[in-house]
């Protein structure tokens, strides 16, 4: 994004008048409150992430490598992600799935325990207050966002309001 892309983005308006800069300044907001309130109990994001796949993942998916797969890093950070949490006592290994090669991993009792504290569930029950409308919206939005993390492009969007920029004289 350019210094251009930024202040043509600030001009664009919702009809709430909210503008990309402001929903752009929230998701970071809440981005930080995450990690600060996940690293409360020693953990970094991808640590929490880990635990929230595992925890989900259908049996056979449960592997370093389906891990690594998922949030889309390299099989190396994964694997250190995934020896921390063993040694915290949260995950252990579960022996070896199809041909002997991935070994699955199992949450223990005290990484479910843990995943009880999970800050995400207190996005979760905020957000069990929009509508389906609303969620499919935000969904949209935060599907974007990640796309854009993933050098994607930034998706078509509907025709914005603009607000028309002030006059120099107005300055």
């Amino acid at each position: 994004m350019t210094g251009g892309d930024i202040i043509e983005s600030e001009m664009t308006v919702a009809s709430d008048g909210t503008s990309v800069t402001d929903l752009t300044g929230l998701l970071e907001q809440v981005a930080r409150r995450l990690h600060s309130q996940g690293y409360a109990a020693q953990l970094f994001p991808a640590q929490w992430s880990a635990l929230r796949y595992l925890h989900t993942a259908p049996q056979h998916l449960r592997t370093a490598i389906d891990l690594a797969r998922h949030q889309g890093l390299a099989s190396g950070a994964v694997a250190r992600t995934v020896r921390t949490l063993i040694e915290k006592g949260y995950l252990s290994k579960g022996g070896t799935i199809g041909r002997g090669r991935a070994e699955r991993l199992e949450l223990t009792d005290r990484g479910v325990l843990l995943l009880k504290k999970d800050p995400l569930r207190i996005i979760g029950r905020s957000l069990e207050s929009l509508s389906d409308e609303e969620r499919a919206i935000f969904a949209k939005g935060l599907r974007a966002a990640i796309g854009a993390t993933r050098g994607e492009g930034v998706p078509k969007r509907s025709a914005p309001r603009r607000v028309k920029p002030p006059a120099l004289s107005e300055v």
